[in-house]
């Protein structure tokens, strides 16, 4: 052998010992490829008139190139709701819901107007009834004031002349009513003898006797009981006074336009109650307050 082929056979003998080297190397932490890097530049330059190793580059190249991995996926937490969640009513699949039926409430047996019978046609009273409505209804009352309050009419100067008409009306009711009220015009000077009998008919057929003497008042009666319709028996009584010095105001003031202030002077300057209802219209007219009207008023009770 030639020494030109010795020396050529020992040049590829030391190249293939440092690729090995290199390949070894490659394999290595990434964090030590700068180094190797260097000396592979230094093998190159010195290699050059040799000519580069394709599966030496192609290595080399991988080593460069290390595989990334993917970076982790970021979960969001969920929303959680701060107002709690309205319960849900879980019903079997295709059933219907049903909905509840409404319930009605149950009408009074009578309305809010006064019931007038056709009897009562060209009664003055009529014309006077302003403070409540009132309608025609076939009734065997001649008014009806509630559920189970009732009124008939009944002129004296009529029942002179028909005696018989009021007991037939009173037995027409029968039982149906609880508050009966037989509402009596007085229109005739010498009363009392019928008015005495009426009262007795009251007692046994347990009907309440109202007089009035007038149109316009037996319409106001007709129209307080239908105002008191539904009102307790606290509410139509009032409030009652209890102490004397109340009973005592309330007795005084009793004719208009005396206030308390007036009754607390007339008893003051007289002594008493008896004295001040004794007294004069001369000697009342002295006090202080008391005027011409209020004395007279005061000395006519």
């Amino acid at each position: 052998m030639s020494s030109g082929e010795e020396a050529h056979n020992q040049a590829n003998d030391r190249s293939r010992h440092k690729a090995a080297s290199i390949f070894s190397l490659a394999s290595q932490p990434t964090t030590f490829h700068l180094h190797f890097l260097n000396n592979t530049h230094t093998i190159m330059d010195d290699d050059d008139e040799f000519g580069a190793d394709p599966d030496f580059l192609a290595a080399l190249a991988a080593s460069d190139n290390p595989p990334t991995t993917s970076a982790p996926r970021i979960t969001q937490p969920t929303p959680q709701r701060l107002d709690p969640r309205p319960p849900t009513t879980t019903t079997p699949s295709g059933s219907k819901i049903v909905q509840p039926t409404p319930q009605a409430l149950p009408s009074r047996s009578s309305g809010s107007a006064i019931y007038v019978s056709h009897r009562q046609k060209g009664n003055p009273m009529l014309s006077h009834l302003r403070a409540q409505p009132w309608e025609w209804r076939d009734t065997p009352a001649d008014y009806v004031l509630g559920a189970t309050t009732c009124a008939l009419f009944l002129s004296l100067k009529y029942h002179r002349l028909h005696p018989e008409y009021v007991y037939n009306r009173i037995r027409g009711l029968g039982g149906k009513y609880a508050l009966r009220v037989l509402l009596t015009l007085v229109d005739i000077p010498n009363h009392e003898e019928s008015v005495k009998e009426l009262s007795k008919t009251g007692l046994v057929n347990n009907v309440t006797v109202v007089l009035c003497w007038s149109a316009a008042e037996g319409a106001r009666y007709l129209e307080l009981y239908k105002g008191f319709e539904h009102a307790s028996a606290a509410g139509i009584m009032g409030v009652q006074a209890k102490g004397y010095a109340e009973q005592f105001v309330e007795f005084v003031t009793v004719p208009r336009g005396v206030n308390r202030t007036d009754a607390v002077g007339i008893v003051g300057a007289f002594g008493s109650v008896r004295a001040a209802v004794n007294a004069r219209p001369e000697e009342v007219a002295v006090l202080s307050g008391w005027g011409e009207k209020k004395v007279k008023r005061w000395t006519e009770v």
